[in-house]
């Protein structure tokens, strides 16, 4: 049991890895891709609010993993020149 469990917890990881490494952007949770608040207008028309802080705007954000495997790489290329 607790081998398939650790198969488990390895293919996961080794999945979140791909994807980070296919598809390093992902969407932002907070705007949900839109980049900022969607309002409506007096006719109730929408029409675009204030931009996303969290994305700044552009409705992607670097996933954590992607985050990780660069500052790993930043520090491994500081440490070696």
């Amino acid at each position: 049991m607790l081998t398939a469990s650790v198969l488990l917890l390895l293919a996961t990881f080794a999945g979140y890895t791909l994807l980070c490494a296919a598809s390093p952007f992902g969407t932002c949770r907070k705007c949900k891709g839109f980049g900022g608040t969607v309002v409506l207008d007096r006719k109730g028309h929408p029409k675009k609010g204030k931009r996303c802080r969290r994305c700044k705007g552009h409705g992607k954000r670097l996933r954590g993993g992607r985050r990780l495997a660069n500052h790993s790489r930043a520090i491994h290329r500081a440490g070696t020149r």
